[in-house]
């Protein structure tokens, strides 16, 4: 549906209000707006990698981009610092984020590579940056905190740390935002590949990208098995979400950076976004950062 290549397209958000699709590209630096009623695509360009957005209940962005958190206002483009973290960390950047069921925003960081396929190792966490503009840290020592979820019933809290090739679950108290208890719920196959990506569906199944991996896998978080794969034309599959009339329809985000010359000729698609219609069951609407 997109056909405007992202270099590393990201976090992709349903804003029903504008009937758009906002997601980011991270290394293009930049957080985009597709609207479905006329196609277009506008962009918002910003002085660092920006890992993730998600919707403000004022109108508006909060954004996930170098090691801070901000606001972004889409009409005058003005980006207001909040806080940022990591300072003694110059080599890491936020990756994914989401907002909980209670309109706090949660964001992991990650450290760049390197060189190609090297990076440090556990120097990521995971942030809440609360209503009231306060931040704690949830986890430390994470390799690339990613794809991020809650239950239906608010009473957990799911979790990718890329290189785990894993999906986890913590016990949540929506009172206090706190998780704790982690245990694994699906540890991918080898054909797989790398999680990233993650977004929960009505009947309270996660739908998992695949990097390099070219799809999307459903699994039942209770019994830890997959329950279906929709394969993609593009290897590197990012992130999904559901939006559309009635979240019927599923939002994907793919990347082009990664890929070689000779790979780019076989994928003419990758950096694109996909919209996968029919998945058989409907998502539910993203939460709204608080303040």
């Amino acid at each position: 549906i997109v056909k405007e290549k992202n270099r590393m397209g990201e976090c992709p958000v349903w804003e029903e209000r504008e009937n758009a699709l906002v997601y980011v590209d991270i290394n293009s630096q930049k957080v985009c707006r597709w609207s479905s009623l006329t196609d277009e695509v506008q962009s918002v360009s910003v002085d660092a990698r920006v890992g993730s957005v998600a919707l403000r209940q004022c109108r508006g962005y909060v954004i996930a981009l170098g090691t801070r958190f901000a606001f972004l206002d889409w009409d005058t483009q003005a980006i207001t610092t909040i806080l940022e973290v990591e300072q003694d960390k110059p080599n890491n950047r936020f990756n994914d984020g989401k907002v909980d069921p209670k309109g706090r925003f949660f964001a992991g960081t990650m450290a760049e590579e390197t060189a190609p396929g090297v990076r440090a190792r556990r120097q990521g966490a995971l942030y809440t940056l609360f209503p009231d503009c306060s931040v704690i840290k949830q986890l430390d020592q994470v390799d690339i905190s990613n794809g991020l979820d809650w239950s239906l019933d608010h009473r957990t809290f799911f979790h990718i740390d890329s290189l785990a090739y894993a999906v986890h679950a913590f016990s949540y108290d929506v009172h206090t935002g706190k998780i704790a208890c982690p245990r694994l719920v699906y540890h991918l196959e080898k054909e797989e590949q790398m999680p990233d990506g993650m977004c929960i569906d009505a009947e309270g199944k996660l739908w998992v990208a695949c990097i390099d991996g070219g799809r999307v896998i459903r699994i039942d978080p209770e019994t830890g098995k997959r329950l279906q794969t929709v394969r993609l034309p593009a290897s590197r599959i990012t992130s999904c979400c559901f939006g559309g009339k009635d979240y019927s329809e599923m939002y994907v985000t793919s990347a082009y950076d990664g890929l070689d010359e000779a790979a780019l000729a076989k994928e003419p698609h990758a950096g694109e976004i996909f919209k996968i219609t029919g998945p058989g069951v409907k998502g539910i609407p993203q939460n709204f950062y608080a303040a």
